[in-house]
Parts: structure tokens; C-alpha cells; sequence
């Protein structure tokens, strides 16, 4: 049927390309190509008239570096030059909820909802829209525990109209009020999703280790606006947050395809201009100020028993009220520790995923949790193991899912995987799984840094945290040189920290936090760490 209508549509384009008054030059190739006179004489070899010159990527020893401007703002600029017509730019701030400590937990989420919307230049999203799309461009803003992005992609000739964009967006927000309700509206919708869609469970489970790992404070402080402050939230503590975390010493000005001088000088332009917030006191709170605390790693357990026997993913015959979720967390490092490599390798040798992968389940997949849990257990639907760093802090967590019914089973599987992580390297008929990971994750970093958006992230996060940025080469390097002496030492320094527990679902069989914790205890004190450990000894 589909089929049928694209054939009659190919059938009736000369006739509808016969009916275009325009004479821009992609019309008139249409026209070209769409006469039945003039396609036959059209030569295969040489270019279409009306098209501009092809551009092509060359050989070349120009080392693409990223370069670092200060201005005398405070507002740093980093960017790296590219191949292509297309660049990725934006704003990435020192914020994020991680710095809600005395406001309404929720304030980031509202900024998210309420980006690109009307400034003191632009009426609405639409006039934005207007701007930046004949330019193919794009805009998105997104936060995070502890970062806030204001971003673009678009073409080259574009990138002066989507910084003004940007700096509206950033500086100049109007904030009206039926914006802030339409944005209740979107926040209510959210954390509806949340609470109902199976594929939100991997959100929650992440926002309950991090509560759990720490308790009331910075990284540990929700990502999602608490459904009692929804109402509560309104311009004026909008306003004050962005006062206290929207200064240009807190940004990075992030650019990755685009040349560095311009990149300053639009800075120069667009980025000294007076914020909103200033011009009237009366839109400020003056006792609400910028918190400074450091994150503190605490341990303990939260618990969500929830029923969610008709919560199920359209046809999907598995309801997700069929799974208990548990996750268990130690302490780490920030990325600035030396341990960060060797940490992150230590969670690519673990890996684990999903139990079905094309093929059958685990097919291919020769990390340590595919082949001790995932592989051997036929009940565990899901293992992985994952490294999560801050500017200050950092933990490893392995996350699981099973049936409630083997929900006992599936901790202690878990916390016998974390204490094995001290053990010896395996070295078997799969080869060795420490330069597996390390190959693994050198691909992982040079694949995603072939992406313009993750180059620009990435400059400006390294930006805001050192003031530099490491080559891809200096990673490499270091991943190379992590040894099994290196993970055995990791495994040991977070073995020795308090375990952090998140479990939701039927919890009936999920053992108590002095249990897990005892445990995991026990396991590492004993010199056999490969023993099986028991949770009820």
C-alpha cells in the first residue's frame, strides 16, 4: 500500500514541479531534472549547474588541538577546528541540581523546560526557530546533577545569528508567567512518565543510588523536580538561582568545528551583555545564595516498594511488576584522582547489559557479568556494572534485575561480582579480559568523539573542571598502561568504603542493608575472594 502511494507520487513530480514559480536554484535543478527532454542530456561526469563547489576532506598533518581563551569576564572559550560545514556550539554552566541545597529542589528542571522560550529579543520559541532554521540549525538545552547546557548545531554561516540565540537564551530570559505554567505543565508530565513508563525504571533506579550514596546533599540532591514544589516554583526563585550560578567565571563557552578566533570575538560580542536579572532587584531573593559544599559520600539504603503488575511496555508479555530492581554502590574517585582510568576499565571489564542480545542471550558478550551471571543465571534479566565520576566525588554501582522471587539470590550474586573485582585477571579460551577491556574502551572514546556534539561536551567539560582539555591520545595512553596490579588496588580502595543500596519493587526477599553490608565485608577480608559468600552467615 505504501509501496503503491510513493509510486504514484514519483509518477505525478514532474507534473507537481511543473506547478513551482520560484526561480531559486534548487527549483530550477528540479525542473531540471523533473523534464523529460532535459535529463537525457544531462552529463554523469561533469557538475550540475546552479549547485555550489563540492568541498572535499584532505590528507593532512594540521593537528586539530583544542584552544582555551580566558576573557576578562571570566567567561572561558575553548574550542577545536573540524572538517566540515556544520559546527556544535553553546554554553555549558557550573550549575545543576546538585547546587539546589536551599531552594526547592526542581529549579534546573524548570530552566530545562523553560529554554529558548521569549527574551528580551525574541517573542517566542517560534522567532528563535525563525532564526536559526534556514541555517539547518538546531537547539536544545539540557541539565544535569551538575551542569546546565545551553547548545546548538548548525551550518557555518549561521553560527553568529544561533550566538545570539544562545546568549538570549542564557543572559535574557523573560520568564513570563504562562511560560512557567506551561512548564509546570511539562514537569507534572515527566514525572508522570516516570512514575508509569517501564522505560523511565533505569532513571529512577539512577536517581535512588544516588540519593542513597548521598544522603540530602550536592550530587545526591534530586534531578527531577519534587511533585509538592511544582506549584512552588515560580519567577523569583528562577531568577535569583541564575544571579548566583549563571556568572561568566561558572561557563565555558564551547565550541567544536569552529575557528577559535572567531569564536572569541563572538564571545566579545554576545556574552557581555548585561543579564536580565540585574537590571531589577525586585525579580531577586536576596537571602538565597550559591552553596559551596563538596559532595559527601554516605552509604545506607532507600527502598521503594512499588506495585507494578500493570506497568507493562505495549505487547510485552513480561509486566514490569514481574522484576525486582536492586543496585549497590561503593565509593571511588573524581576524575581529576589518578584512579579514574583504572576505575574505568575495572567497569568495561565487568560490563553486562541486557540478557537478550541479537543472537540469543549474550551472544558475543565476554564481559565478566555475561559470563558469570548473565550467562549462568537464566532468571537475571539484567547486570551491569558502571563508573560514575564528579568533579569531587565518584562511585561504581553494579545495577540488576530479576524476579522478586530471586531477588535474595540476585544481591548476593552482586556483591560476590563486586568482591571478585580484587581477585586475579581471567586469562581463558576468551582471552585476556584486562586488554579486552582496555581495547573496548579505547573504541568506546575514539567512536564517540567522532560525534560534533560529544567533541563540544566534552571540551567544555574538562574546560570547566581544569581550565584545559587532554588529547584522545593522552587517554589512550593511559588506558594502555593500566596493569592488573592497578585494578586489584581499585578494587581494594572502594572494597574498604560503606555500600550504598537502591532496590525497587516486591522487596519481600531483598536482605536488610547490615546484611549486604556484612557481607561484602566478610567477602573482602577473606584471602579466597572467588568463594561463594552468603548473605545469611
Amino acid at each position: 500500500m505504501a509501496s503503491a502511494r510513493m509510486v504514484n507520487l514519483f509518477s505525478r513530480w514532474p507534473r507537481i514541479c511543473g506547478q513551482i514559480k520560484s526561480n531559486h536554484p534548487s527549483v530550477q535543478i528540479q525542473r531540471l531534472f523533473c523534464n523529460e527532454n532535459q535529463s537525457e542530456k544531462l552529463s554523469l561526469s561533469e557538475r550540475l549547474p546552479g549547485l555550489p563547489n563540492v568541498r572535499y576532506a584532505v590528507a593532512s598533518k594540521e593537528r586539530h588541538e583544542t584552544k582555551v581563551t580566558t576573557l576578562e569576564n571570566g567567561l572561558r572559550v575553548a574550542s577545536e577546528k573540524s572538517f566540515g560545514d556544520c559546527c556544535t556550539f553553546g554554553i555549558v554552566i557550573d550549575s545543576g541540581s546538585r547546587y539546589e541545597v536551599a531552594y526547592p529542589s526542581g529549579v534546573v528542571h524548570f530552566l530545562e523546560k523553560l529554554a529558548f522560550h521569549s527574551t528580551t529579543k525574541y517573542s517566542d520559541n517560534n522567532a528563535i526557530q525563525e532564526v536559526v532554521e534556514p541555517h539547518g540549525g538546531m537547539i536544545d538545552c539540557q541539565a544535569q546533577r551538575d551542569c546546565l547546557m545551553y547548545a546548538s548545531s548548525i551550518s557555518l554561516k549561521g553560527i553568529e545569528d544561533g550566538m545570539d540565540v544562545i546568549s538570549e537564551a542564557v543572559l535574557r530570559p523573560k520568564l513570563e508567567d504562562a511560560e512557567i505554567e506551561e512548564a509546570r505543565q511539562a514537569v507534572a508530565y515527566e514525572l508522570n512518565l516516570l512514575d508509569t513508563d517501564p522505560d523511565m525504571t533505569m532513571n529512577i533506579m539512577n536517581e535512588l543510588i544516588h540519593a542513597s550514596a548521598y544522603r540530602d546533599n550536592a550530587v545526591g540532591l534530586p534531578r527531577y523536580c519534587s511533585p509538592d514544589n511544582i506549584n512552588k516554583i515560580d519567577k523569583k526563585i528562577l531568577y535569583t538561582f541564575m544571579k548566583n550560578y549563571h556568572t561568566p567565571d561558572r561557563m565555558v563557552l564551547s565550541g567544536a568545528g569552529i575557528d577559535h578566533d572567531l569564536l572569541v570575538d563572538l564571545a566579545k560580542k554576545y556574552f557581555t551583555k548585561t543579564p536580565i536579572w540585574e537590571e531589577d532587584a525586585k525579580l531577586i531573593d536576596p537571602t538565597l545564595g550559591r552553596d559551596r559544599s563538596l559532595s559527601q559520600y554516605t552509604g545506607g539504603m532507600i527502598k521503594v516498594d512499588k506495585d507494578l503488575a500493570d506497568v507493562r511496555n505495549g505487547p510485552n508479555p513480561m509486566p514490569q511488576g514481574e522484576l525486582a530492581h536492586v543496585a549497590i554502590a561503593l565509593e571511588t574517585c573524581s576524575w581529576h584522582d589518578e584512579d579514574y582510568i583504572p576505575f574505568s576499565v575495572l567497569a568495561m571489564m565487568l560490563g553486562g547489559g541486557g540478557s537478550f542480545s541479537v543472537g540469543g542471550p549474550g551472544k558475543g558478550m565476554y564481559s565478566r557479568l555475561y559470563l558469570n551471571v548473565l550467562n549462568r543465571y537464566y532468571w537475571v534479566n539484567f547486570c551491569q556494572a558502571l563508573n560514575v565520576t564528579y568533579d569531587d566525588t565518584g562511585f561504581f554501582t553494579i545495577t540488576a534485575n530479576a524476579h522478586p522471587s530471586h531477588l535474595g539470590d540476585l544481591v548476593q550474586i552482586v556483591q560476590n561480582e563486586l568482591c571478585k573485582t580484587a581477585g586475579k585477571i581471567t586469562v581463558n579460551a576468551y582471552g585476556n579480559e584486562l586488554e579486552r577491556a582496555k581495547i573496548q574502551l579505547k573504541s568506546l572514546l575514539l567512536g564517540h568523539l567522532e560525534l560534533r556534539p560529544v567533541v563540544f561536551e566534552d571540551i567544555a567539560r574538562q574546560v570547566l573542571a581544569s581550565g584545559e582539555r587532554k588529547s584522545a591520545e593522552w587517554y589512550i595512553e593511559k588506558i594502555g598502561a593500566v596493569t592488573e596490579e592497578d585494578i586489584q588496588r581499585v578494587a581494594n580502595r572502594m572494597l574498604r568504603t560503606q555500600p550504598a543500596v537502591a532496590a525497587m519493587g516486591n522487596l519481600e526477599q531483598l536482605p536488610s542493608y547490615d546484611k549486604i553490608a556484612n557481607a561484602l565485608v566478610k567477602g573482602y577480608s577473606r584471602k579466597f575472594l572467588g568463594g561463594k559468600i552468603s548473605l545469611f552467615s
